[in-house]
Order: C-alpha cells, then sequence, then structure tokens
C-alpha cells in the first residue's frame, strides 16, 4: 500500500477538484468573487495534479517492469542496459511534463499570456541572444539523451576516469554519479562523458581480467610457481575458472617479471583475487625460494684488488 500512496493522493485531488466546480460556482455567486479567478485556480491545481499523477505512474509502471531484471546476478549485462534506459527515459519524461506544466499554468495568467505573444513576436535577436547563453545547458541535457541512446557506459559498470577506478552508481540528464573504490563519489557533467576519453572495464561483459606482477632472481623455478598459482587458484572462490596464465614478460641485470593473469566474476571480485595471489605467491616464494627473491649482485675484479694491495707497498 506505501508503494501507492502517492498515486492515490493525486488520483483523489483530481476527483475533489473536478467534484467542487459547481461549489465554486456557488461561492462566487455569494461572495461576489469573480468566478474566472476561482476556476482558473482550480485548472491550475488540476494541471499540478495531473502532472504528478503521470509522473508517479510513469515511476510505477518503471519499478515494475525493472524488478523482473535484477542488475546484482552475474550475468547482468541486460538488465543494467534496461535499468539505464529506463530510468533516463523517466527523467526526460518528467522534465518534459514539468516544463509542460509550468508553461500551460502560466498561459492560464492573461497578462502573462499577452507578454508571451510578444515574446514570440518579436522573437528575433532575444531568442539568438537566449540560445546562445542557454547552449551549455541545452548541450549537457542532450548529452545526457545521447548517453542513454548509445549507452557508452551503463548502470553498474566498472570504469577509470580521471585516473580515478569505480563503479557507475547514478546517471541523470545533466551529470553521472561515479561511486570510487574507496567509498568517494565523483560527480561529472554528462559532456565529459563524450568529450574525453575514459575506460570502460565491463562494456560487453561483467568478466574481468586481473593483472598481478612479481620480480624474482633467475634462479626460480617457473613450473613451481604454475603449480602452486594453479592450487592457489582452485582452492579459492573468488576465481571464476577461466584463466589461469603465468608468463615470464621481461628480464632485467637483477631480475625477472613474472606476470600472472587470473579471471573473475565482476572488478570488485578481481581486484580482491589479486591481492588474495599477490600475498600467497609472496608467501611461497619467501618459504620455498628465499634465495630467488630479488637480489643485486656486486662483481669484484681480482686483477683492479692486485693493483691496489701493490700500491698500498
Amino acid at each position: 500500500m506505501k508503494k501507492y500512496y502517492k498515486l492515490i493522493i493525486s488520483t483523489l485531488i483530481i476527483l475533489v477538484l473536478l467534484a467542487i466546480e459547481p461549489i465554486l460556482r456557488s461561492i462566487s455567486s455569494i461572495s461576489g468573487l469573480e468566478e474566472s479567478l476561482l476556476i482558473t485556480q482550480k485548472h491550475n491545481l488540476l494541471i499540478v495534479a495531473f502532472s504528478w499523477l503521470i509522473i508517479e505512474v510513469i515511476r510505477r509502471i518503471k519499478s515494475v517492469f525493472l524488478g523482473r531484471f535484477d542488475i546484482s546476478q552475474e550475468d547482468n549485462l541486460k538488465s543494467r542496459k534496461l535499468h539505464t534506459q529506463f530510468n533516463i527515459l523517466e527523467k526526460v519524461l518528467q522534465f518534459i511534463i514539468v516544463l509542460s506544466a509550468i508553461g500551460l499554468i502560466l498561459l492560464s495568467f492573461e497578462n502573462i499570456r499577452k507578454i508571451g505573444i510578444g515574446i514570440f513576436a518579436s522573437a528575433g535577436l532575444a531568442g539568438i541572444i537566449i540560445g546562445i547563453s542557454a547552449q551549455k545547458a541545452v548541450g549537457t541535457l542532450l548529452a545526457g539523451i545521447q548517453i542513454a541512446i548509445t549507452q557508452p557506459f551503463r548502470i553498474d559498470d566498472a570504469v577509470l576516469v580521471e585516473n580515478e577506478w569505480g563503479w557507475i552508481e547514478e546517471i541523470n540528464l545533466t551529470y553521472v554519479v561515479v561511486k570510487i573504490w574507496d567509498q568517494r563519489r565523483l560527480v561529472l557533467p554528462s559532456t565529459y562523458f563524450l568529450e574525453k576519453p575514459f575506460q570502460n572495464w565491463t562494456r560487453n561483459n561483467a568478466d574481468i581480467i586481473g593483472t598481478v606482477f612479481l620480480y624474482t632472481d633467475y634462479s626460480i623455478s617457473f613450473d613451481e610457481l604454475r603449480k602452486e598459482l594453479t592450487r592457489l587458484l582452485n582452492k579459492s572462490e573468488l576465481w571464476d575458472k577461466k584463466v589461469n596464465v603465468l608468463q615470464v614478460t621481461d628480464s632485467k641485470e637483477t631480475n625477472v617479471e613474472i606476470r600472472i593473469l587470473v579471471s573473475a566474476k565482476n572488478s570488485p571480485t578481481a581486484w580482491d583475487l589479486r591481492v588474495y595471489i599477490r600475498e600467497k605467491m609472496i608467501e611461497f616464494i619467501q618459504n620455498n625460494y628465499p634465495d630467488s627473491l630479488p637480489k643485486t649482485r656486486i662483481t669484484i675484479n681480482d686483477n683492479t684488488q692486485k693493483q691496489e694491495r701493490n700500491s698500498n707497498y
């Protein structure tokens, strides 16, 4: 019942306003008040009530429809797409309804109607000036609509924006809220995502491949590292059992670079899996191959030492 109380209230207001017109006519005749003034106010209240009712109907339809698509599921690409589209569509419709209601209410006043007709009659230069001044605001609104249609990202997508990693938490007509991994919120205008590059890690699916780098001595056994990595992944619930790779990606004078690739069902899980694998692999090297930890070698030339001794004599 609580879900529909706004619908019920707005409907009751409309019914009451429709029913009291005879009463208003009686009041105007008795009190001497201008009948048109009371009727105008009643019409304005009806416009507000109807607008509220339409907005609530749209909201309830969206809520019922999207209730069938849970974005908390692992395979949630379609759900996130629909949530993004319907959220933006709802905001566009709300904007149009509110703007139309305000326009209808203003036009109900004779003086304002005359001013409006005069403005339309002499639009010319004034219209151009207003258009230029509102260009940025209109551009931001259009950017929000374009994001809803093209969907470069969706609700709950993992993104890298302004060197900050997080998830798309909220998409509005004029701005987008990114939830940073440390619970901060990064609020960006909609135009940002159409004008500047950003990384979307879950554009086509939620699966993420995580990377872990290790640096060891040349004496390490790579086969043993692969066995240990496989053992750790098999006993971890974070791994989705798809990607398990250990490669030597670089060799330098003092150490070798080992890259580990692992996969997870989503970006938060991939982060936890990377941390887990990094810690356990370092422990494995410390306990089983302590001599293979990175070290710096110093080569002493015997001839140089002999020359130094002779010079001392």
